[in-house]
């Protein structure tokens, strides 16, 4: 059986051992390494960010990125990267905006160490699409700039699931 302990880490490793365990009871939680002064800018642009996703206010949303903010997207139809926050910008248009109907569902904004963990689910309705709702979540873990400004975003999309029994 070859050895693979120093094999770098490219997912979740497995392990022998996948017997159930119960668990311990203990949870070890750690205090953020940033004043609330500092997370403050952090957490509004996501939250601008979000706010232009539910208005469909693309400029908006283009507006909580920097200048030369990058995009990198899991697909379902594969990876895909974008530059710049005008072609973000215009790349979210082009996924959520000309609908007939637009519903923001779910959303929030996290932290995971130094990066935003952002998410977002909708429902709509868009010709391009075919007939009936369909509804799309992603997620995003977000690096920011000194400002607050988002300028790396990497997202995980399901892609249109269509809904049953929604007219």
């Amino acid at each position: 059986m070859p050895n693979h302990a120093n094999d770098s880490c490219r997912g979740i490793p497995r392990y022998r051992d996948r017997s159930p365990r119960q668990y311990n009871g203990s949870v070890t939680t750690t205090a953020p390494r940033h004043s609330a002064a500092t997370a403050a800018p952090r957490f509004a642009h996501a939250g601008s960010f979000l706010a232009g996703l539910a208005a469909q206010d693309f400029a908006r949303l283009g507006d909580a990125l920097t200048a030369d903010a990058r995009l990198r997207a899991l697909l379902p139809g594969g990876p895909r990267e974008w530059a710049g926050a005008a072609a973000i910008a215009a790349q979210f248009a082009c996924w959520f905006g000309d609908t007939e109907d637009f519903e923001f569902v779910d959303a929030g904004i996290g932290e995971v160490g130094d990066r935003l963990h952002v998410h977002w689910r909708l429902r709509l309705r868009a010709q391009r699409l075919g007939a009936g709702w369909f509804t799309v979540e992603q997620q995003a873990y977000a690096k920011t700039s000194g400002g607050g400004r988002i300028a790396r975003l990497d997202v995980l999309c399901t892609g249109y699931r269509p809904e049953d029994g929604h007219d």
